[in-house]
């Protein structure tokens, strides 16, 4: 990823002659201080790339140096062109591909680029073929980034059944069979390979939430407590939108039916002490009581 920044760089800075950093930040989508750190890279390589300062300032090269594409012969060039049509299936990667290749051609010699914009001009390739379509390779940037950041990658898989699974893997590698993208990976039952195009990279955060809080449920399973308490406790009580039923007693107080986490029941009711009092169940009622009397023990 590093490398193929840098080029860009050198070839912004050979098309554009002098561009400021803050120019060259937004061009290349980095920070500041990575294009000044890029311009050093550039520098240790034997790049003659300099700063001017000033309003007019910014990185440019020595005049009249410019990068050459070393053997890079018509044949050569030629087979770049035809492979660069079979990025397909990711609006980012097709994107890329095309920048580069603009860019490349601009690097080249007048000479040469006439018959590169020839070949692109007459040649289309339809990834779908005859009997199904194309593949989605939205999730293959990911992928590709998570390879080459040495980091584990967390997905959630369409099997060849349906059937939608999570995994974590230790990407290795993409691998390209003809049209279609397979990451090989570690996984916890050995080598496998997982085909990008059943990779589910969008993110459905309305059904993650619902799964998300079917699972808090399920684990922090609800508990019903009838509470007599007094108009304060009763005002709090609401704020909290834990009472299902409130139905008016004696003079100043009520009966509230209320909905705690189990583990939370006990802890609530004393923290609003005198303000109430538990009628069922009776062994909350019972463990309140308890811990009540042991709390004032410990204050004799």
């Amino acid at each position: 990823m590093e490398s193929g920044r840098l080029l860009s760089a050198l070839l912004l800075l050979q098309a554009y002659g002098r561009l400021t950093g803050r120019e060259l930040s937004r061009r290349l989508e980095v920070s500041m201080r990575t294009v000044h750190r890029d311009m050093e890279e550039l520098r240790a390589a034997g790049v003659p790339v300099f700063a001017l300062r000033g309003p007019q300032g910014g990185w440019q090269l020595d005049d009249g140096w410019r990068t050459q594409v070393p053997g890079l012969d018509e044949a050569e060039l030629c087979a770049l062109l035809m492979a660069q049509p079979w990025i397909t299936g990711s609006t980012a990667f097709a994107a890329a591909a095309e920048s580069a290749i603009s860019k490349l051609i601009a690097a080249l010699p007048p000479t040469m680029r006439e018959r590169p914009a020839f070949i692109r001009q007459r040649l289309y390739i339809d990834p779908t073929g005859w009997r199904g379509t194309g593949e989605n390779l939205a999730a293959l940037p990911v992928a590709q980034d998570a390879i080459a950041r040495d980091r584990k990658l967390s997905i959630r898989y369409r099997k060849e059944n349906g059937e939608v699974v999570e995994r974590v893997l230790d990407p290795l590698g993409l691998v390209a069979k003809g049209t279609t993208w397979y990451v090989f990976a570690g996984a916890s039952r050995g080598f496998r390979t997982y085909r990008v195009s059943r990779m589910l990279a969008n993110f459905d955060l309305a059904a993650a939430w619902k799964i998300s809080t079917g699972r808090f449920r399920q684990e922090h399973p609800q508990y019903e407590v009838t509470l007599r308490v007094d108009v304060h406790a009763a005002e709090w009580i609401k704020s909290w939108q834990i009472a299902r039923k409130v139905t008016a007693s004696e003079s100043g107080w009520a009966i509230m039916l209320v909905y705690f986490h189990q583990d939370e029941a006990c802890f609530m009711v004393k923290g609003l002490g005198v303000h109430v009092e538990v009628v069922a169940p009776a062994v909350l009622r019972e463990r309140v009581a308890a811990e009540v009397r042991t709390m004032a023990a410990s204050y004799l």
